[in-house]
């Protein structure tokens, strides 16, 4: 998929849509090249945390430090413990920490609520072995979530069949309408720096009408923590969706044919459905 057809300004690619969460930070921070000033963005991070008085969960005030400095921690549990979120440097994946940190300047409530759960999962199960479905979710959204907010019941079936026609083209205009994605894993940030049209999300489904023209990012952040908890996050509770799909991210999807493409728009669970009533 040739990147003209994203829809991103050549000149500025942090303009993307996939950004909007961060796209504040993003901003203030400046054009985030790391190389030879990582020690300057930990600065500048930590001080528009402190500013704004930011925590985690427990209410332990919120700083990014050096993750070689701290061997063997387990993340989020140290998280938990103490603020810090090791964050390693320019040379060992930093994009990936940079915009986890980003994140969490973002979405503070909401990333404070996953590592809650997720520190709280690790004090009831350990670390070792496999991972338990309430620590495996987590990281899934932590990771590769998207936020979904405001799709009414017809949208909802739609997406949770796979009915990748009727989600983006039979009900495109209600779709743009009536839907805000506001993309949260930061993994997924990551691989999106280089957009390729087989991008795709672990959808979270939050209730409630998207207000896209009224609401903050801050409001966004408020209603997704509300919505997590430890009943629901379950990874069964995620929907894929191919990212470069949502109507208005991609250029070439305004062709209906964009969405032929079965290796990104599987049928997934319908398939699966039909066969197990064949059985």
């Amino acid at each position: 998929m040739a990147a003209g057809a994203l829809n991103v300004d050549p000149a500025d690619p942090w303009s993307a849509p996939w950004f909007d969460a961060i796209r504040r930070e993003l901003a203030a921070l400046g054009p985030p090249a790391l190389a030879g000033r990582w020690a300057e963005c930990l600065d500048e991070l930590n001080a528009r945390a402190r500013v704004r008085g930011l925590a985690n969960a427990a209410g332990r005030p919120l700083r990014f430090v050096d993750a070689n400095a701290l061997p063997g921690v387990v993340y989020e549990r140290h998280i938990w413990e103490t603020g810090e979120v090791p964050t390693r440097g320019a040379d060992a994946g930093g994009w990936h920490d940079l915009l986890n940190a980003l994140m969490w300047l973002s979405l503070p409530l909401t990333k404070a609520t996953l590592n809650r759960l997720q520190a709280q999962a690790i004090a009831a199960e350990g670390i070792a072995g496999r991972r338990g479905p309430l620590r495996d979710a987590a990281t899934l959204f932590d990771e590769s979530g998207a936020l979904l907010f405001g799709a009414d019941e017809p949208l909802l079936a739609a997406l949770r069949a796979f009915d990748w026609r009727s989600l983006f083209v039979a009900q495109r205009a209600h779709f743009a309408r009536s839907v805000r994605v506001l993309v949260f894993g930061h993994a997924l940030l990551d691989k999106l720096r280089r957009p390729y049209k087989a991008a795709c999300a672990h959808a979270w489904i939050v209730p409630g009408p998207p207000g896209a023209g009224s609401r903050s990012i801050a409001d966004f952040d408020r209603a997704a923590a509300a919505s997590i908890d430890a009943q629901r996050l379950r990874p069964q509770a995620f929907s894929p969706l191919p990212v470069l799909g949502i109507p208005g991210w991609c250029a070439d999807n305004s062709d209906p044919r964009f969405y032929e493409d079965a290796t990104v728009f599987r049928s997934g669970r319908r398939r699966q459905a039909a066969a197990g009533a064949a059985a």
